[in-house]
């Protein structure tokens, strides 16, 4: 089969990506002729004004480039919102601090629930570094959940000291890694460059021993491989482990235990780029528009917790979390089974938990300080898979 094209950008996002390239390539030459891959997706997602992320585009729902799980349905957040409160309960908590909260649908729909359970938090803090997305988040927070807006409040640095429960849900892929490749035995880091009037690949001896000794020992030891360490989502996962006083963890992304991160078979790593609801494998289509995500190494998260001192408390997929946080029943109580609001939210559960859709890709790592009652493992617990 042929994957359809790609819809091609308006005259002023053209123009607008042609900036952010104009912005790399001044880099690129700055550093003499060749950056890592990881100072370009900080350029490309984060640079101020120009970054995919802060430049002001819509990204989220359907006249974007993705759909998130939390606006697909207000059952989402309406489902973890159990796991969160029984989170708060065991801990005597009442903050709720989310990373990256994306249009403010999970937000909205999290506090809604609390609300209508009786345990709204006292603050739920929003860590937010788009203007873009605050400003949309405001809005959101506004028309769907007007009665607890009050609440939030945003912040523009993690909190020295945090009691409560941190959610971080779609972040970590977000977060620029390192992409490392072992040619012939050899070890490079894979880099950018301008030639021929235009960005592309480029690739310089590994010289960082750190990474090369973490290579080594996550990499199959034999073949050519291509793959991503990411050392800056471990490191806000340690900064956050070792700010929080008591509480959870609460991380929910796209990713693998890392025996299937770095499986053989997955030889060229898992970058890829999101634009109008595709997904390509090109990280150089026009910079700036495109979103760019890896995959989340698990295995590597949930040990630098724990190396700063939080337990796994339990590591699922997306499927088994909502279903024993009761999706289901809440789907249930959304009318008769023949109804229009039945069905349409029926359809977005079934996206959500459906093996083929998002339901085993997408994974849950809790990570604790503290007790809690975990409703959300009834179904099946994978941490031994990490």
């Amino acid at each position: 089969m042929i994957a359809a094209p790609l819809p091609l950008p308006d005259d002023a996002a053209r123009e607008h990506s042609a900036r952010v390239v104009e912005r790399v390539r001044e880099e690129i030459a700055q550093a003499g002729g060749f950056i890592a891959f990881t100072r370009y997706m900080e350029i490309v997602l984060y640079e101020p004004a120009l970054g995919y992320y802060v430049a002001g585009a819509r990204k989220f729902g359907g006249s974007g480039d993705f759909i998130t799980g939390p606006e697909l349905s207000t059952l989402y957040g309406a489902a973890l919102a159990r796991q969160l409160q029984a989170i708060l309960e065991a801990t005597g908590a009442k903050r709720i601090v989310e990373l990256g909260a994306g249009s403010g649908a999970l937000a909205a729909s999290i506090l809604n629930s609390l609300a209508r359970r009786g345990a709204a938090p006292d603050a739920y803090s929003i860590l937010e570094v788009s203007p873009d997305l605050r400003e949309r988040q405001r809005a959101t927070l506004a028309t769907a959940a007007p009665g607890e807006a009050a609440r939030v409040d945003w912040l523009d640095r993690l909190p020295e000291g945090i009691d409560g429960v941190v959610v971080m849900n779609e972040v970590l892929d977000a977060l620029a890694p390192r992409l490392l490749a072992r040619r012939g035995g050899a070890w490079h880091e894979r880099g950018v460059t301008w030639k021929d009037g235009s960005l592309g690949w480029d690739e310089r001896p590994l010289a960082d021993s750190r990474l090369l000794a973490i290579a080594g020992a996550r990499f199959p030891a034999e073949g050519d491989y291509v793959s991503e360490i990411n050392p800056a989502a471990e490191a806000l996962v340690a900064t956050l482990a070792r700010r929080l006083g008591s509480g959870a963890l609460v991380i929910v992304d796209y990713g693998f235990p890392q025996a299937e991160y770095y499986h053989p078979q997955r030889r060229e790593g898992t970058l890829m780029g999101h634009y109008r609801h595709r997904s390509h494998a090109d990280p150089f289509l026009w910079p700036g528009l495109s979103d760019l995500t890896a995959h989340v190494d698990f295995t590597a998260v949930a040990r630098a917790a724990e190396r700063a001192g939080m337990e796994v408390a339990g590591f699922a997929t997306q499927a088994s979390f909502l279903l024993g946080c009761g999706i289901l029943d809440l789907l249930a109580a959304t009318g008769a089974p023949d109804s229009l609001a039945y069905l349409r939210e029926a359809a977005a559960v079934q996206k959500l938990v459906s093996p083929a859709e998002m339901g085993e890709l997408f994974k849950v790592l809790l990570l604790a300080r503290g007790d809690a009652a975990w409703s959300s493992l009834a179904i099946a617990d994978m941490t031994h898979r990490l």
